[in-house]
């Protein structure tokens, strides 16, 4: 077996890796941002490269260093950037950060990467960096960019099971069921199930305000209940995840 994380490989073994195997890169991009008293604040992170690495060891890729800091959080899906610890970042730098980085990786000769957005706030600023990433690559580049948010790629069939009284929907899901059982599969020395907080569903109205209104938002930062999150429901989710996108990545991909 190949090593999977980059930046535990030597930069000999990386570049002969990319010349040889033409493998599949994954480029994780997480948030440092409140996830609840039971989560750590890296959660974002921790689990887009959890995920990138069960996926990479399937397919012999190689998971780069996550982009550990996200986009602002939104009180309707993250809780706001009033909480202590939400560090984040303005738009035009996190778009400038994911170019650089995908300009560097097609410097060292990656020709397939799977950006894996764990953090929803940065989806349309990761795709920015994508694109002007290969704009200024220009089309004799031969990088192909599969983009993707991981939880897209659970069924309703799998959800069901893991909310037997229903869905509230992933924007809801911030801290919630979906992240503290998969937390508890893939980091379960991180998680405080003795923390957890009564708080939600959060009910927010059909619009925003500016400033944003903190009030909005449970004390805690959960937006909906954790409770019903165990180890169990999360191995059930990552199998899942990992056989899907494995499925997506080779059909993308296949030569």
């Amino acid at each position: 077996m190949n090593p999977v994380m980059m930046d535990r490989m030597s930069w000999i073994a990386y570049r002969d890796r990319i010349a040889e195997d033409s493998p599949v890169v994954f480029l994780p991009c997480g948030a440092l941002e409140q996830h609840g008293p039971h989560l750590p604040l890296g959660t974002d992170a921790l689990l887009a490269t959890a995920v990138s690495a069960g996926v990479a060891a399937r397919i012999d890729g190689i998971v780069a260093p996550a982009l550990s800091y996200g986009y602002k959080s939104q009180p309707k899906c993250g809780g706001g950037q009033h909480f202590p610890g939400t560090t984040s970042l303005d738009a035009s730098s996190l778009i400038q950060i994911t170019r650089d980085v995908i300009r560097e990786l097609a410097r060292h000769g990656v020709r397939k990467l799977v950006v894996v957005v764990g953090h929803y706030e940065n989806q349309w600023f990761v795709t920015e960096g994508i694109d002007l990433a290969l704009r200024e690559l220009g089309p004799a580049c031969p990088l192909r960019v599969m983009r993707l948010e991981y939880w897209d790629f659970l069924t309703e069939q799998t959800l069901a099971r893991v909310f037997p009284d229903g869905f509230p929907g992933f924007a809801l899901e911030h801290a919630a069921v979906i992240e503290t059982s998969l937390m508890l599969h893939h980091h379960p020395e991180l998680v405080r199930m003795d923390l957890l907080p009564d708080d939600g569903p959060a009910h927010f109205p059909p619009y925003d305000t500016y400033p944003p209104r903190p009030q909005w938002v449970p004390p805690s930062g959960v937006l909906s209940s954790a409770r019903g999150a165990d180890a169990a429901k999360g191995a059930t989710m990552s199998q899942e995840l990992t056989e899907r996108l494995v499925a997506a990545i080779r059909g993308e991909f296949a030569d």
